[in-house]
């Protein structure tokens, strides 16, 4: 069955990399999957919440045919901005992922940055290995971490102007170990249309094929 198109958008530190176990799954279960590298963990501290957005859009537009976008993490937050204005996508997957309404940034409900005022770039959170992939594989894991970049702290501080997630159909995917995510999001991700996933924040080296599975049958 050929169920189209489906963007993969990475979250913060993180790049298209991170997909390379899910592709296949999802390619298993007839989707077309493609990727997307976000400016602001390609190193650049210029590189904010627009960008991104932009980067998403530019990746959404070159799809042909009704597109469905998973948003892990942060990328919640530019898929929330830019989705709703390209008439291709059709449904949102919400991974773990930040949900912003208009006028706010991620360090908004947090009531503030977490980090020092006038931080331009975000080292990986230590410790990695336990707040993004504890439940991954030690060689998986290891490889991962490995692969993890600075993020440009700007994208936590740029409010958004738009949230698609309010508008277009979206399946909230709640990780039931998720330690890194901030219980605001948690719980703005339960208001909604959601299913639980067992295990930590990035299912998709965790559990890849679960994961797939789950996208497929709630679609």
């Amino acid at each position: 069955m050929d169920r189209g198109n489906l963007l993969l958008v990475h979250g913060a530190w993180h790049g298209s990399w991170c997909w390379e176990l899910l592709i296949p799954e999802l390619e298993a279960r007839g989707w077309t999957p493609s990727v997307v590298d976000l400016p602001s963990a390609s190193g650049s501290p210029a590189a904010g919440v627009r960008e991104d957005a932009e980067a998403v859009r530019e990746a959404l537009l070159a799809l042909d045919g009704p597109v469905t976008v998973l948003a892990h993490s942060y990328a919640g937050v530019p898929v929330g901005e830019v989705a709703a204005s390209v008439p291709s996508v059709e449904r949102l997957v919400y991974l773990a992922a930040h949900m912003l309404e208009p006028g706010e940034a991620v360090v908004t409900p947090l009531g503030g940055p977490w980090y020092e005022p006038g931080t331009k770039m975000l080292d990986v959170p230590e410790p990695a290995r336990g707040l993004l992939f504890a439940d991954v594989p030690d060689e998986r894991a290891e490889w991962a971490v490995s692969r993890l970049r600075p993020q440009s702290a700007r994208v936590f501080e740029d409010a958004v102007t738009a949230a698609a997630w309010q508008t277009v159909p979206t399946l909230s995917v709640v990780c039931a170990d998720d330690v890194i995510l901030p219980p605001v999001f948690a719980d703005r991700l339960r208001a909604g249309d959601v299913v639980t996933l067992p295990g930590a924040h990035s299912p998709f080296l965790s559990r890849p094929a679960e994961l797939a599975e789950l996208i497929r049958a709630q679609g």
